[in-house]
């Protein structure tokens, strides 16, 4: 909110070159009387008041992430690019062993076998439950019933069936993803390490880019309205926030980075109108920054119509109004406005 209000405090002093600086009488907060009307005046009104701010946004699936192999083969089935593959879906295999994708936040780095303990543990079980096997209980230890799990799982994907997973057999993500890119083709030769995929998330998201002294709209869940290149205007909620460092030759710029989420939409890559509402004041008085006057006293106040002038406390300002309060104050009365 600071560029605003140094905006507000801008169009204040440009105000005041042709209005006398007003000195209230000895008694408090009682009215102070100028000896002419205003020649010009605007009215208090009651309003919602918001802090917005637009910027332009790209359509996507958000940041890019790489998946890449961990072990040695050559790959023989990769998913075709903007594939969807969820929970228990085959992601590519290498040596015609297929690499299936499970939810977790914890990534696979080792193997998994009776004995073992861990999150990365407690993610197999939590996904082999979800996929219908029973009998084992979730926790972070290896059991033989997990074992067992294991083996009918592998059953089913028609690989052999040894009750434990082996490093590179599964790929632990937080969702279902997209498949963005193929790094490599079937039969390329790799080895661990090898890329082999690029991949996102499933939703559609607006990336945004901003100054990082708007860093007040880096507000997870605030919502953004998108203004698509047909005129429609979607719905969406701030998905993700955080800052990014750029550097190059002519220095170092930071950004505030957002990913808004939105519905289905029928783009891809466009550029759209992203508006951010960092926040909102309901029903409140509002007038003109321009009608402000700055009192010798410190504070604000506004001239009625009659010449009277009253202080007001301030609030929030946004959209060319401020946020007003103060004794008398009331919507549809008339404050003067510099000339």
């Amino acid at each position: 909110m600071t560029g605003r209000i140094a905006a507000g405090l801008l169009i204040l002093a440009a105000g005041c070159a042709t209005t006398a600086v007003i000195v209230l009488g000895g008694r408090g907060d009682e009215p102070a009387t100028r000896d002419a009307a205003p020649a010009a005046v605007a009215e208090v009104t009651k309003q919602d008041l918001a802090d917005t701010t637009t910027a332009t946004g790209i359509v996507g699936y958000g940041r890019e992430r790489p998946l890449a192999a961990a072990a040695p083969g050559t790959v023989t089935a990769l998913p075709a690019v903007g594939s969807t593959v969820r929970r228990g879906g085959v992601l590519f295999k290498v040596d015609q062993v297929p690499t299936v994708l499970l939810y977790g936040n914890v990534p696979a780095y080792r193997t998994l076998r009776s004995g073992v303990r861990g999150a990365d543990v407690r993610q197999l079980a939590e996904n082999l439950r979800e996929l219908g096997y029973r009998g084992f209980t979730v926790d972070d230890g290896f059991s033989k019933e997990i074992a067992r799990a294991v083996r009918k799982w592998q059953k089913g994907l028609g690989v052999k069936q040894t009750g434990m997973v082996e490093l590179g057999r599964v790929v632990f993500q937080p969702d279902a993803i997209r498949v963005n890119d193929q790094a490599s083709g079937p039969g390329t030769l790799v080895h661990p390490g090898s890329p082999l995929l690029t991949v996102t998330g499933t939703e559609h998201l607006v990336t945004v880019r901003l100054d990082e002294t708007e860093y007040r709209l880096a507000t997870i869940g605030a919502t953004a309205t998108v203004k698509t290149p047909a005129g429609e205007q979607v719905q969406g909620k701030v998905a993700t926030a955080q800052f990014v460092v750029n550097s190059d030759q002519g220095g170092t710029t930071t950004k505030v980075e957002l990913t808004v989420a939105i519905g289905a939409v029928g783009y891809d890559r466009a550029a759209v109108d992203v508006t951010l509402v960092s926040e909102v004041r309901k029903g409140v008085l509002t007038v003109p920054v321009a009608a402000l006057l700055a009192l010798s006293e410190g504070g604000y106040g506004v001239e009625l119509a009659d010449g009277r002038i009253i202080p007001v406390r301030t609030g929030l300002f946004a959209g060319g109004r401020v946020e007003v309060s103060g004794q008398g104050l009331a919507a549809g009365l008339k404050v003067g406005m510099p000339t």
